[in-house]
Parts: C-alpha cells; sequence; structure tokens
C-alpha cells in the first residue's frame, strides 16, 4: 500500500501552484468564503478526492472527449490577494472570509503564503488554514499570528494504519496539533470516516479522544466527513488508477457522533 505515496519535495520556487479559487464555498470555517486551493501535498491518502491537488508540478487532465486542461496556475502575491478579497463585502455580511488549502498550504513556500496572509489580514479579512498537519512545526509558527482558525486532518491515529495506508508515520501531525492546542489555536478536527478503515469503536474512536483528554487538546468541534467516490473520474483523467473504499454507513456515523459527544465534544456529520 505504501507505493508512489510521498511527494515530501517542494518544488525550489518562490511562488506556489494555485489549482482552483472556489468563492461562495460554505464548508471551509464559518460563513461564505472563498478557498483558495494550493497545489501539492506531502501525503498520498488512497481516498483523496482531489488528486489532481497532489503534485507540486503542473498536470494535465483530459477528459473524456480528449478536451485537455492544464492544472495548476501561478499567481502573484498582488494577484492572489486581490482575487481573494473581491468578496470582501460577503465575508462581512455573513462572518466568513478566506480558507487556504490545498493540497496542503502548508508545505508551500511559506514566506509566500505568510505574504498572502498579511495583506489579506491588513483589509480585516477572516483566516482559516486547512491542513493535514505533516510539516515542520516552523511553518505553524509562521502563521500564527494571521490565523483565526484551522481545520486539522487527522486522517488515522492508529500510527500502524498510517504507515499502511499514507507511507509515512504520524507523530508529527499528532505532534502539531497538540503544539497548536498548547498555543491557543482555534481548531476544528476534521475526520474523513472511510468504512472499515478508520471507523472501528474500540480500535479507531475511542483510542483517538482518550489521546485528545489525555493530552488536553482542545477542539472546537469535530467534523465527521464521510469518504465518497465523487473524485474517482479525475483518476481516469489524469491517466491514473483509484483506488475505491467503502462509504460509511449513516448508522456508523451516528453511533461514532454519539461516541465523541458523550465524550465532550461538539460533533457534526459533514462539513
Amino acid at each position: 500500500m505504501m507505493t508512489d505515496r510521498i511527494d515530501t519535495m517542494q518544488p525550489d520556487v518562490q511562488t506556489p501552484l494555485i489549482f482552483n479559487i472556489q468563492k461562495f464555498s460554505i464548508h471551509d470555517g464559518p460563513g461564505i468564503r472563498t478557498t483558495l486551493f494550493f497545489k501539492g501535498c506531502p501525503l498520498r491518502c488512497p481516498w483523496c478526492h482531489n488528486p489532481e491537488s497532489q503534485r507540486f508540478t503542473t498536470e494535465i487532465m483530459a477528459d473524456g472527449t480528449g478536451k485537455e486542461t492544464i492544472v495548476g496556475k501561478t499567481y502573484t502575491v498582488d494577484e492572489l490577494v486581490r482575487t481573494a478579497a473581491q468578496d470582501i463585502i460577503f465575508y462581512e455580511r455573513s462572518g466568513g472570509g478566506v480558507t487556504l488549502s490545498g493540497g496542503e498550504v502548508m508545505a508551500q513556500h511559506i514566506g509566500y503564503v505568510v505574504a498572502v496572509m498579511k495583506r489579506l489580514v491588513e483589509q480585516g479579512i477572516h483566516l482559516g488554514i486547512d491542513t493535514s498537519g505533516a510539516v515542520p512545526y516552523d511553518s505553524f509558527e509562521a502563521v500564527l499570528p494571521y490565523t483565526d482558525f484551522f481545520l486539522y486532518d487527522i486522517k488515522l491515529f492508529d500510527s500502524v494504519k498510517h504507515k499502511k495506508y499514507i507511507g509515512v508515520d504520524n507523530a508529527a501531525i499528532l505532534d502539531n496539533i497538540k503544539y497548536l492546542s498548547d498555543a491557543g489555536a482555534t481548531l476544528y478536527l476534521r475526520l474523513i470516516m472511510v468504512g472499515g478503515i478508520n471507523t472501528g469503536r474500540d480500535e479507531d474512536i475511542l483510542p483517538l479522544i482518550a489521546w485528545l483528554q489525555a493530552e488536553r487538546i482542545r477542539v472546537k468541534r469535530v467534523h465527521l466527513l464521510p469518504y465518497h467516490t465523487l473524485g474517482k473520474n479525475k483518476y481516469t483523467e489524469l491517466g491514473r488508477q483509484a483506488t475505491l473504499f467503502t462509504e460509511p454507513a449513516p448508522e456508523t456515523l451516528q453511533c461514532i457522533r454519539e461516541i465523541f459527544c458523550r465524550a465532550g465534544y461538539d460533533t457534526v456529520i459533514g462539513g
């Protein structure tokens, strides 16, 4: 399960690639938001529904008719800030803002990311970061002064399973969420629920809760995000083979939600 999983090499460039700018987003933090999707991720989750986000380089996607699209575009800091700030009136009215996502935004050139964030903060825009946490903590220290909240994804809590499916150890991911909590960051924990992989009560859910409580990690809300197969055609368009998993049953998700709620966590199913 560990073949072609890890792409740890950040390109030696100052300007990252953006593969999507999604306006009027309502699932990446509070209010109406614009989500900036940075291209490139150090992980290779086999259930990833945005495979075009994984590599740090431009790619070509070809649909069923053979029409090709280049994935990945560079923006100067000025261009990206200007685009992200276009809907500031909607942010102000809805309590929204801008979310930096990926791929993995924290694995990009951090100087560029900080420059964009500083400019947005100067305009009074509320900022969030969606991250898997699989980066050195120094990068988090650089963005902490400008970040209002983190959407923090934990793929698998069990380290053996994490190595099996993701290809790397999860120690840094767990360390980083503890560091962020200790630093006073607002954390939304996001768990992608994959049927039969990380939905077990005794082997997956209860150990994670016990660890969160033992480490006194403060989580504002837990989001249970059910795995889906909506992105499978993207693999074909990229010339890759998708690995399909099982969608969790609604009753399984509800049971997991109740376990988290009984442990004192505000928990919802979905984004």
